[in-house]
């Protein structure tokens, strides 16, 4: 598990609580002065998660202005940038006479070396909360700062891959081991980069091995979207990201793993999740079998059996007894998947 503390303002009086929440973010991001229309029973909850020098931290908190001034800034600088991917509510942020608003899946960007104002909107907003040090972002002549004060869209393009890494790793901090911590912080940091490239439009001057591990998320990602498509290959993967099958099959021996078994993990963790879940027993395990890349039903029960130890319509069965037993909806985290076999490229 990565390591991770959780802060409530619900465990204090009521009159505490807004100290508490401007003390917690001033140790989390830089300090500030805050205020609210709700102070004097401030809700905010916060997990940070550490991932090395990285920070993570979703948060849902009351109406709120966060203003760190030039003073402040003198004081105390961290010298971090800090992102926020806005998961519910909205708000505004400004620096000198730019103004900038912000909606759902937005990514607002700061720097704790800069004065800045931000207010959120009337109603309480949940946010991914992101600190990284200015010294990790590897951009030219400081060019980094430039991204202080655009929107980035966390709906499409380089942002969309930064946005589905944080709500992936937030959402299951127990799916990880502690040791995977630093791993992600520079998978994170290198994403980061990447994100303030395109957006400045600066992407050759990334570093060489930014550069590939932003390209193996892309991939990812790629393969994520066509895993029914039965004739997903590493040649066709390759061709749609304009490299060579093997810079594509190098780049995913740094991660541990090849390419067809990258493909054939996906397909079949999919389709055990869907035959585990009684609300699709009515689906067929062909139909299954087939949204998921096995058009022959043959070829799916031989690869998932190999990977599981049992048939896909084994699974279903215990599954569909299970519930017939106790007339109760199944936790399909008790049918367990064993670890997938390792096999070879295609």
């Amino acid at each position: 598990m990565l390591p991770e503390t959780v802060f409530t303002t619900l465990e204090l009086p009521a009159s505490d609580r807004f100290e508490a929440w401007t003390e917690q973010l001033g140790r989390t991001h830089a300090p500030m002065h805050l205020s609210s229309e709700r102070t004097a029973d401030y809700r905010g909850r916060q997990r940070v998660i550490g991932l090395g020098e990285v920070t993570v931290w979703p948060a849902t908190f009351d109406q709120l202005v966060f203003c760190r001034t030039p003073r402040l800034v003198r004081q105390s600088d961290p010298e971090v940038f800090h992102l926020s991917l806005l998961r519910r509510g909205d708000g505004t942020a400004s620096w000198g006479r730019q103004q900038v608003g912000y909606g759902i899946d937005d990514f607002h960007v700061n720097c704790s070396s800069r004065s800045y104002e931000i207010s959120t909107g009337p109603e309480p907003v949940t946010i991914v909360g992101l600190e990284i040090p200015l010294a990790a972002v590897d951009l030219p002549a400081g060019r980094a700062h430039e991204v202080v004060g655009r929107r980035i869209s966390g709906r499409e393009g380089m942002g969309a891959l930064l946005a589905g890494l944080l709500v992936q790793l937030t959402s299951n901090t127990s799916s990880y081991r502690t040791a995977d911590a630093e791993r992600l912080g520079r998978v994170v940091t290198d994403l980061v980069t990447a994100v303030f490239a395109h957006t400045l439009d600066a992407e050759p001057s990334l570093p060489p091995e930014a550069h590939a591990r932003t390209l193996v998320l892309r991939v990812k990602a790629f393969v994520r979207r066509h895993l029914g498509d039965p004739d997903l290959t590493p040649a066709k993967i390759a061709a749609a990201h304009h490299v060579s099958r093997s810079y594509l099959y190098r780049l995913f021996q740094g991660e541990g793993l090849s390419v067809a078994s990258y493909i054939r993990e996906q397909r079949l963790a999919n389709a055990h999740r869907e035959l585990t879940d009684p609300g699709l027993r009515h689906l067929p395990i062909q139909a299954i079998a087939a949204r998921w890349g096995y058009p022959r039903p043959g070829d799916f029960t031989r690869a998932f059996r190999t990977a599981h130890g049992i048939t896909p319509s084994e699974l279903r069965n215990q599954v569909l007894n299970r519930t017939a037993v106790d007339g109760t909806p199944i936790d399909v985290d008790a049918v367990r998947m064993t670890p997938l076999a390792p096999h070879g490229h295609h």
